[in-house]
């Protein structure tokens, strides 16, 4: 059998509050509303880990939970997945990361995330937890502190395991030209724009942001998620338009966090990132069809069934 590839995921770990809402309210409006809400696993690294291992990864989990009931459950149900929990520690002084969510009819979604433990993973602990576990990738997002993200990216790129970056949440401070060269680089829509100032609407734009983008950040691939209209892929010399596949939107949640987990997954196993960009529209595809971030993540037997029944590979 062959070897699963290990991937090790240096990010957050939340839990979601989840409201499914008519209308956002407006300023000092109380609205009452039949939608429900609920507590579902989130944190995107929490939703990538689970991804990687849900797509046939080795899935290592590098994160920060509060001493708290949220993060307990949390743990319990990383466990459950299968995922590597050796490098999760636990911060007695911050309780565990809260995200919440209103989920708007037809799936759009509005996040406000409260970071608590999460911006206590230090690098020491993150470099400590790479040195051991030996994965054959890194993947990283900007959930917790930029100067753990930088440590964990230059460890790594010091010893030549590839580093993966899904550029998200963005903020415009965000010191990308000290991130060492890369494999992968990947905002979405709203991320290439708060980078670039370029709104990548057309494949025109697109290749404008990437060409911005490549001044502040090396990388061998850009990879642009634009939502209901796939991917952009380039690298410096050519350029990729993939659509996506058409499935009803009922919760974007997570959808760009699974993506991402299975173009870094798909390319390291096949080394052809055309093949890794359209695997990783039909999780993205999959994803949104399913209310919640983690619960809406598909299964590797779930993407082989939609790819071989739209004869897509």
């Amino acid at each position: 059998m062959q070897r699963k590839i290990r991937v090790l995921t240096v990010s957050s770990a939340n839990m979601d509050f989840v409201m499914n809402v008519s209308k956002v309210p407006s300023a000092g409006e109380t609205l009452s509303d039949p939608g429900g809400y609920s507590f579902i696993p989130g944190g995107k690294g929490a939703n990538a880990a689970v991804a990687f291992r849900r797509l046939g990864g080795d899935s290592v989990f590098c994160a920060s939970l509060g001493s708290d009931a949220n993060g307990a459950a949390l743990l319990d149900i990383y466990k459950a997945e299968g995922i590597d929990t050796r490098f999760i520690r636990t911060d007695p002084k911050n309780p565990t990361g809260l995200a919440a969510i209103m989920v708007e009819p037809g799936g759009a979604n509005r996040i406000i995330v409260f970071p608590g433990s999460n911006a206590s993973l230090d690098a020491k602990f993150v470099e400590s937890a790479l040195v051991q576990c030996k994965p054959d990738a890194l993947f990283l997002q900007f959930e917790i502190p930029a100067g753990t993200v930088l440590a964990a990216a230059s460890a790594a790129a010091a010893r030549n395991i590839p580093v993966f970056v899904d550029a998200g949440p963005a903020t415009p401070d965000f010191p990308l030209e000290k991130l060492p060269p890369l494999e992968v680089f990947s905002p979405n829509e709203t991320e290439t724009e708060t980078y670039t100032g370029i709104d990548p609407k057309n494949p025109d734009l697109c290749l404008k942001a990437v060409m911005e983008l490549s001044k502040r950040v090396r990388a061998r691939y850009y990879v642009l998620k634009l939502g209901g209209r796939g991917c952009y892929i380039c690298d410096g010399k050519y350029y990729y338009c993939l659509p996506p596949y058409d499935m009803p939107v009922v919760d974007t949640t997570a959808a760009g966090d699974c993506f991402t987990a299975g173009l870094t997954l798909e390319y390291l196993r096949s080394g052809d990132m055309v093949r890794a960009g359209k695997y990783a529209n039909i999780v993205g595809s999959l994803s949104v069809s399913v209310k919640g971030a983690m619960p809406s993540i598909p299964t590797a037997a779930a993407v082989g069934r939609f790819a071989a029944e739209n004869g897509i590979f």
